[in-house]
């Protein structure tokens, strides 16, 4: 049976979207946090270089230096603010395992705000090259959220579905943000067990 973890990484390649290497100076942040910020206030659409210089109190120089477009600005400024890495798989079981991820992933999606995903989505509409970049983040993460534990179930000799991390993916965000966008209900233990117990693990296991 092919390896799930095998599935999860492929496809993702490496490398910043930047011209050059940023620097983590004051004035690179100010550059990052202000593009989050107005992409926040005005959406992708009418964000641009010179806002963004203007609120960072950077050159619209310096912005152009280290990314060679607007799409690499804002993948860069999410990359920035995604910097948290999942939990390390220690219960010893899958489901262990997906409880302590679930419930991170949770935690995760409910701090980011509605305003900036909407204005991500609408962008990677309307952007091509925002496409690609965010693409190419999502694969990064979700490799870093499934390439452990599904690998350890497997080491472990769990029958896994070759999709499992695939699956994974494309559910469990998923059913996240509808609890928590839609419904408007919290990521609560129960709500964790459902969709663990009653979700991933049939489908991850292809039953």
């Amino acid at each position: 049976m092919a390896s799930a973890s095998s599935d999860a990484g492929r496809g993702a390649t490496a490398g910043p979207p930047v011209m050059g290497r940023p620097r983590d100076t004051g004035r690179g942040l100010a550059i990052l946090d202000a593009t989050l910020a107005l992409l926040t206030e005005v959406g992708y659409e009418q964000l641009s270089m010179e806002a963004v210089a203007s609120r960072s109190g950077a050159a619209k120089t310096t912005i152009y230096r280290r990314y060679r477009d607007k799409a690499a600005l804002v993948a860069a400024a999410v990359e920035h603010r995604s910097h948290a890495s999942p939990p390390e798989p220690a219960a010893g079981d899958l489901r262990g395992d997906l409880l302590e991820l679930v419930t991170w992933l949770g935690r995760q999606i409910a701090e980011q705000e509605i305003g900036l995903l909407g204005a991500l989505f609408a962008g990677m509409r309307s952007d091509v090259r925002l496409a690609e970049e965010m693409r190419r983040i999502l694969r990064r993460d979700e490799a870093a959220m499934t390439d452990e534990p599904l690998g350890k179930a497997i080491r472990r000799g769990e029958q896994l579905t070759p999709r499992a991390a695939e699956l994974f993916a494309e559910v469990a965000p998923a059913v996240i943000v509808h609890r928590i966008v839609i419904a408007g209900e919290p990521c609560d233990k129960s709500f964790v067990e459902h969709l663990v117990d009653d979700i991933l693990l049939p489908l991850l296991r292809g039953h």
